[in-house]
């Protein structure tokens, strides 16, 4: 599957967004936003006296990747849930979504990683096995 990466830089440095930002900050419509918040746990938007929903920050990070998950890996909803699901039991952080997706801050580490273990395997020559 296709992996995407998600830009938070996009996001104001806000505390609290309405659907309507959040719908154009995450590309879908306010009635997927709505749908979304009941099938998973994790968003939960702070309702005002007004009753509006007003979103975190982490709230938009999370539907940011909920929409990677869903639309650019090719998750299903089930499929999605189960995958956050047990990250929440491997690591006990249930309001965190695995970081499946990469943001654009971490391609460039990635690839330098990368590129250290090719020149590895490379001084390690044809016919070495990696841990021998």
């Amino acid at each position: 599957m296709k992996r995407s990466t998600i830009d938070f830089t996009q996001i104001p440095d806000k505390i609290y967004f309405r659907i309507g930002e959040v719908s154009k900050l995450v590309g879908v419509d306010t009635h997927v936003l709505r749908y979304w918040e009941t099938e998973f746990s994790i968003i939960k938007p702070f309702r005002g006296k007004s009753k509006q929903r007003l979103y975190r920050r982490q709230d938009v990070e999370n539907l940011l990747r909920i929409k990677a998950l869903l639309h650019d890996q090719g998750y299903t909803i089930s499929g999605a849930k189960k995958l956050l699901k047990s990250h929440s039991r491997t690591t006990g952080e249930p309001g965190k979504i695995p970081p499946d997706t990469l943001t654009q801050n971490e391609l460039p580490l990635l690839q330098l990683i990368k590129n250290e273990l090719q020149g590895i395997l490379t001084q390690l020559g044809p016919g070495k096995e990696v841990g021998s």
